[in-house]
């Protein structure tokens, strides 16, 4: 038999004595073709038009977010119950009853009082099933498809949430599209998270499906850390993005 002298026998590497790297494992999303639309974070072209778009302001901490949250006009316990639990996941944001008031209305009512976004929970057959998101005074708006809602009372072993500003994880918003819709979500949580609450809030963006995640960290000792899910959970995926707002 032939003894291969890069490795030696044992695969080990000669040289330096290390193991050779793992090959990665062939997973759907890792034979995914590669999106030609992907831009890196850091290029002068995508930091130069985040200097200028619509969320400039907060990025810069210039403008802490202030969110109001509503419903389409009669909404059910389903869907307030989700949006009782959306309250509490962003710490900077007001429940408001939609009543009869129509949107133009209440655009023009939140920019007075301060607002910089709306989140408006749209439902069918007493089920919420999309979430509208609009940044104030002049947009961009997003339309999300809202699937997979499990709510904290649903989770086993779910933490209770803290009061404290979250920390914001976005993941892998990497297409130009994705980077606008991932500042987005960013800019609804307040810039300056409180870490000694130690929970977070996750938007993981996979297949063009954003996973929503709520979690705690629970040091066990000086070593391990765990994770304690707190909820709720919903799957957001983009319908529509434009310029204005409603």
């Amino acid at each position: 038999g032939t003894f291969d002298t890069t490795t030696g026998s044992s695969g080990i590497n000669a040289e330096y004595g290390e193991a050779p790297p793992k090959p990665v494992p062939h997973t759907i999303e890792s034979l995914r073709p590669s999106d030609v639309t992907t831009v890196d974070a850091e290029d002068e072209e995508v930091l130069k038009d985040t200097q200028m778009d619509d969320f400039a302001s907060y990025f810069n901490c210039e403008t802490p977010p202030k969110v109001l949250i509503t419903t389409n006009k009669k909404s059910s316990l389903g869907t307030r119950k989700f949006v009782d639990e959306l309250v509490n996941v962003i710490p900077n944001s007001e429940y408001a009853k939609r009543g009869k008031v129509d949107m133009k209305c209440l655009v023009k009512q939140s920019i007075d009082n301060g607002f910089t976004d709306i989140i408006v929970v749209n439902e069918d057959m007493k089920k919420p099933n999309s979430i509208i998101v609009s940044h104030l005074p002049e947009g961009p708006t997003a339309t999300f498809r809202l699937t997979s809602v499990t709510l904290k009372k649903q989770l086993t072993r779910h933490g209770s949430a803290p009061s404290h500003r979250p920390e914001v994880i976005l993941n892998n918003f990497s297409t130009r599209l994705g980077h606008s819709v991932g500042r987005m979500m960013g800019s609804l949580f307040h810039y300056d998270p409180q870490f000694r609450g130690r929970n977070c809030v996750t938007f993981h963006n996979q297949r063009d499906f954003i996973f929503f995640r709520r979690h705690r960290y629970v040091f066990k000792n000086n070593v391990r850390v765990g994770l304690q899910e707190l909820g709720p959970r919903f799957t957001l995926k983009l319908r529509r993005l434009q310029r204005g707002t409603f």
